[in-house]
């Protein structure tokens, strides 16, 4: 019996690379994101090159959580039930602090916390209504150390990393997997207007990571594991005057 998997944040990067990836696995899809047409053109792209049990799309903001309930149950009921729930849309608005842009701050946090915090709520109310399931989360290598430029999106990431850990201890013995991603510097929208991007890889190859791993059920892990599993933690422990220089 194939697996189903719910991936918010659908149409760009990480989301849009990994639904063609379980696709070609054969996994059903449910995909959200907020740029509907873009999703359908996605969802009939891949209907069209993969053979797939089902593909159902659902237009979400993140940020608006009743809507983030009630798309949740309405896709899980599409495809008959849901396996895994991917916690991935996010954005990076790369603000100035104490230069009139903390409204990008309240946004990037509004999505890549608190709507992720909502996501994973929802999976888990359906996960113990039906006996069990799995929750993906993606922070980022961001969220070891407050970088400039990236003030909002690291607290976020964070942020969010911590609360998967409270997830998995809250959902102890009841049958939900959590696994927490920590992806490095992937190749997306979301970063390619940065001048510097060590260690960076193509989306197809993190998406191709990241599914292993989700059907490994880790607990945590860096994407790609070499090099950030030696980088990561050292961004904790260098001066403040490199950090401000990146």
């Amino acid at each position: 019996m194939n697996q189903s998997i719910l991936i918010t944040g659908a149409t760009s990067g990480i989301g849009r690379a990994l639904a063609y990836e379980m696709a070609r696995k054969g996994y059903s899809l449910a995909l959200t994101a907020r740029r509907k047409h873009l999703l359908d053109e996605i969802a009939e792209d891949i209907k069209a090159q993969h053979k797939v049990g089902a593909v159902v799309s659902r237009e979400l903001d993140v940020t608006d959580d009743a809507a983030v309930f009630r798309v949740v149950a309405e896709m899980a009921d599409s495809l008959g039930g849901l396996d895994i729930v991917f916690a991935n849309a996010g954005v990076g608005l790369g603000e100035k602090v104490g230069c009139g842009e903390f409204d990008k701050a309240r946004q990037t946090v509004a999505v890549n916390m608190i709507g992720a915090m909502a996501t994973v709520d929802a999976a888990v109310a359906y996960f113990l209504k039906h006996g069990g399931g799995h929750i993906v989360g993606a922070s980022s290598v961001a969220a070891y150390r407050g970088l400039p430029r990236s003030s909002a999106y690291s607290a976020s990431k964070a942020g969010f990393a911590v609360y998967l850990e409270a997830v998995r201890a809250a959902c102890y013995r009841k049958n939900i997997h959590v696994t927490l991603l920590y992806p490095g510097f992937i190749d997306t929208p979301l970063n390619s207007m940065l001048p510097n991007r060590p260690f960076l890889i193509s989306v197809e190859k993190g998406a191709a990571i990241i599914a292993r791993l989700i059907e490994k059920r880790v607990r945590s892990a860096r994407v790609p594991a070499y090099p950030w599993a030696f980088v990561a933690p050292l961004l904790k422990i260098l001066p403040t005057s490199l950090i401000s220089r990146m």
